[in-house]
């Protein structure tokens, strides 16, 4: 596997797959092409489907220019590698083809092509959680610490950056107000149930205001803020608004955050290496599912729990989350992507506390779900893999349509 610091990457929204990795395409690509006259950029399949909502187009123009750069959408034709495919020509002033790439944007803000994954180098030795908990249990050691032993030395200082990203968009999250942008006139609602929160009583105070933080980074995201990738943009309000909860309120430690930090990317690792964090790949089980495994695993540990009972909550956290789909409205990360990042924040912690009231020992594998998990996504219909073509993002279109006749 490689490094967790491939799964928590800093970026501006709303989409990874779909802001962040075409934005790191052109970006690769200018480089190689400096004396270029004029681009060229085709979009296919679901990139080019919910490109518009995503913002894709802007993520590319900025990077390699309007006036000199044509984007062309092809969301009913499908690359052979991934559905996420791009194709980008580069032409001299005599209107020539000087250079052509094929590359495509797997999820997480990670490309990759037919032939290699860039930036890739296997430092685990390890491949599942179940090898992980046989290391580590001979040892006595934690996952923390697993991931301490194969991770550079600078990663502790990695892990606070990235902390303090999710802490910051949480804060800027709630301090944020009007409507989102994209079409659909949502507003902003993180302010408000965060103040709704306060003034409930206590046994309803911390379920509540995890909500807000959730909201608060969510929204954050599909305005075009800056945030952590965990695994995805799409889901990327579930880890902090957890660990925002439990370093705000419950008052665990900056290095106790930082430590649940380095478990909660180990699961979220273990997903990309064995199935998929792509939700045009696998649908959003892959997305919010996986960041929910995640926050459970994180809050598990934070809260004493043993390895079995860390892999227990983020077993549970994923295996309730298998087969949910990708259907965004209007292609945006906004409905049903906000609420869903609420919502898996306290499912993830109410996978902790079913885990921390058990001796860790279950029937179904963290890896059991996973593979579960890789094979329900390909099962799919493409309707409902973040092509806004079927499910929510259609009946809402169809009903729309009705209305205005």
């Amino acid at each position: 596997m490689e490094s967790i610091k491939k799964i928590f990457k800093i970026g501006n929204g709303p989409s990874s797959s779909h802001t962040i990795g075409p934005r790191t395409a052109a970006i690769e690509f200018l480089a190689r092409t400096r004396d270029a006259f004029t681009y060229q950029v085709t979009l296919y399949g679901a990139l080019a489907a919910t490109g518009k909502g995503h913002l894709t187009d802007k993520a590319i123009l900025e990077v390699l220019g309007s006036e000199r750069t044509e984007i062309l959408w092809k969301p009913e034709e499908n690359l052979p590698f991934h559905t996420n495919g791009m194709k980008f020509i580069a032409f001299n002033s005599q209107k020539e083809k000087i250079d052509e790439w094929i590359i495509y944007s797997v999820g997480g803000g990670k490309l990759a092509d037919e032939n290699s994954v860039f930036s890739q180098e296997h430092i685990y030795p390890h491949k599942n959680i179940s090898e992980i908990l046989d290391y580590i249990e001979e040892r006595g050691m934690t996952f923390w610490e697993y991931v301490q032993e194969y991770e550079d030395k600078d990663i502790w200082d990695y892990l606070g950056n990235i902390w303090e990203v999710m802490r910051q968009s949480v804060e800027d999250g709630l301090s944020e107000q009007g409507v989102l942008p994209g079409g659909l006139c949502l507003p902003r609602k993180a302010m408000q149930y965060h103040i709704r929160a306060l003034s409930y009583k206590p046994s309803l105070v911390g379920r509540s205001l995890v909500q807000a933080y959730a909201l608060a980074v969510s929204e954050h995201n599909a305005g075009g803020g800056k945030i952590v990738t965990a695994p995805t943009c799409g889901s990327s309000g579930v880890l902090p608004a957890v660990l925002y909860h439990l370093n705000h309120e419950d008052r665990f430690s900056t290095k106790q955050i930082i430590w649940a930090l380095a478990t909660a990317g180990l699961f979220g690792n273990v997903v990309k290496e064995n199935a998929s964090i792509s939700g045009a790949e696998v649908g959003c089980q892959g997305e919010v599912g996986t960041a929910c495994s995640m926050a459970a695993a994180a809050a598990n540990q934070i809260f004493g729990g043993s390895p079995q009972q860390i892999e227990y909550a983020a077993e549970m956290a994923l295996e309730h989350h298998l087969g949910l789909t990708c259907d965004p409205i209007c292609g945006l990360v906004q409905v049903p992507c906000i609420e869903r990042n609420a919502f898996a924040a306290l499912r993830a912690l109410d996978a902790n506390l079913y885990a921390m009231m058990s001796d860790g020992k279950h029937i179904i594998s963290f890896d059991k779900v996973v593979e579960t998990m890789n094979l329900t996504g390909k099962d799919l219909p493409s309707l409902y893999k973040e092509t806004a073509t079927g499910g929510l993002a259609i009946v809402h279109k169809i009903r729309n349509d009705k209305e205005s006749k």
